[in-house]
């Protein structure tokens, strides 16, 4: 594969500058990733990613996306204690007033298939593969000050500096891919030089959560993921994941502002309202690890680089510094991967000096997608005081009779998931097949209360 350029420097290392990089590695002789923290030896939380505190799952379209990119990444995880969820007994998901059925089986198992792996562990498998690539070099412990821009506008360099030393140095570079994450200044850096900052797409959650690891004692629980969505009605919700080294995570979230418990009494206490009683049991009967982590996230928030006329030549955006989704769904880091998926398509396809206009557009057309399933999932359970509250209340009406349908009934339960891994959009529940499956389990579950 001919090469683009001598250097590409990835800013963050973190799973989006990881993908980067690796992408990156195809088609530049040289690929410099710099990161902020220093990289642990072991597998531990990393300050610089405060989200592996709290529930974190890959989905199945992003873990096929990893797959391409890292064959065997996830036998060598699941080697290593990450768990296979590939059977409804395996996951509770609990959908208004209803709880998913557990029975049964995925006509479509291969796209049901997830994996339940800890941030850090994940993360530090990616990261070995990455390091390992000959052509890719680590530069850790370094803060990126701003990409330098030549002449023409194009980006000739990038200004680093030494969190421990202070020392700046200069790293020439043909291509700078910003992926800190949400307090990227790529705006910033853009206004500074004369260039239009992107219009930012946003609109308010007022998330609130915390979370608890446990060790769990082994084979007390059959289930590896469970699931409480909030409602129109009730602005809290709950999520567990099994993980690898019999630990487990334990996440309550509020939103529009809802504060979840503070301290461990009051979590079980809130979780025992939430989760069924099993679970309630195996996380009484469990060890707490470490401290309870407790989040904001006020607004999610899309900067429409996409839609930019003129932007410097040689520098690209990609990760939650392109956007961010509310960290509920856990889209993040297959959000992540379709970004890095759309930079590889777009660097093989052409070597003109158009890469910037061609990546962001592409990069957004597999944004879309997650964009409008956030915004009609957070428009239903947001709650409102003024004409919205009654599409709010038809659709959670609709909703919540297709959830009754699929108690007993898999295939409309693998519709609920098939939405959730992003294989489909919100238009597949208007398919008239679906429509009639909903309807007739409507009908039997009347049928069976009026006995």
């Amino acid at each position: 594969m001919s090469r683009r350029g001598h250097r590409a420097v990835v800013c963050g290392a973190s799973m989006a500058g990881l993908l980067t990089a690796r992408v990156l590695a195809e088609f530049y002789e040289h690929v410099t990733l710099v990161e902020r923290d220093v990289f642990p030896e072991k597998v531990i939380q990393r300050k610089g990613v405060p989200q592996g505190r709290h529930l974190h799952q890959l989905l199945n379209r992003g873990s096929t996306v990893l797959s391409e990119l890292f064959p065997g990444l996830f036998d060598d995880l699941v080697a290593a204690g990450a768990h296979i969820v590939d059977d409804p007994s395996l996951a509770y998901a609990h959908i208004g007033d209803h709880a998913l059925a557990q029975h049964g089986q995925f006509i479509n198992r291969e796209a049901m298939v997830a994996y339940t792996v800890s941030r850090p562990l994940l993360e530090a498998r990616v990261r070995r593969r990455v390091q390992a690539i000959e052509n890719v070099t680590s530069l850790e412990g370094h803060d990126v000050v701003e990409p330098i821009l030549g002449p023409d506008d194009r980006v000739m360099a990038v200004r680093l500096v030494s969190r421990e030393t202070k020392q700046e140095q200069v790293l020439d570079a043909d291509l700078v891919v910003d992926a800190t994450g949400r307090a990227g200044r790529t705006p910033a850096f853009l206004r500074a030089h004369g260039f239009e900052s992107p219009a930012e797409q946003s609109y308010s959650v007022n998330l609130r959560y915390c979370s608890q690891f446990f060790r769990v004692p082994h084979g007390l629980l059959t289930e590896k993921v469970a699931l409480v969505a909030p409602t129109l009605q009730s602005s809290t919700g709950a999520g567990f994941l099994a993980y690898e080294d019999d630990t487990a995570v334990l996440t309550l979230i509020g939103i529009a502002g809802h504060r979840p418990p503070e301290g461990l009494p009051g979590l079980l206490s809130s979780a025992a309202e939430l989760l069924p009683a099993r679970f309630v049991a195996a996380l009484r009967a469990a060890e707490p690890i470490g401290e309870m982590s407790a989040q904001q996230y006020p607004a999610s928030v899309w900067r429409r680089y996409d839609k930019l006329r003129h932007f410097p030549r040689g520098l690209l955006v990609l990760g939650d510094a392109f956007c961010s989704f509310n960290p509920v769904y856990g889209q993040g880091m297959t959000s992540a991967a379709f970004q890095a998926k759309a930079l590889r398509r777009c660097l093989a396809q052409s070597n003109d000096d158009d890469l910037s206009r061609r990546y962001f557009r592409a990069a957004a057309r597999s944004l879309t997608q997650i964009w409008q399933a956030n915004r009609f999932n957070d428009f239903m359970v947001l709650p409102a005081d003024d004409w919205r509250l009654i599409p709010k209340r038809l659709l959670n009406w609709g909703t919540n009779r297709m959830a009754a349908a699929a108690t007993e009934d898999i295939v409309v339960a693998e519709t609920f998931m098939r939405l959730v891994q992003l294989h489909d959009g919100p238009t597949r529940l208007l398919r008239p097949a679906l429509l009639i499956r909903i309807i007739k389990g409507n009908l039997r579950r009347i049928s069976t209360s009026t006995r």
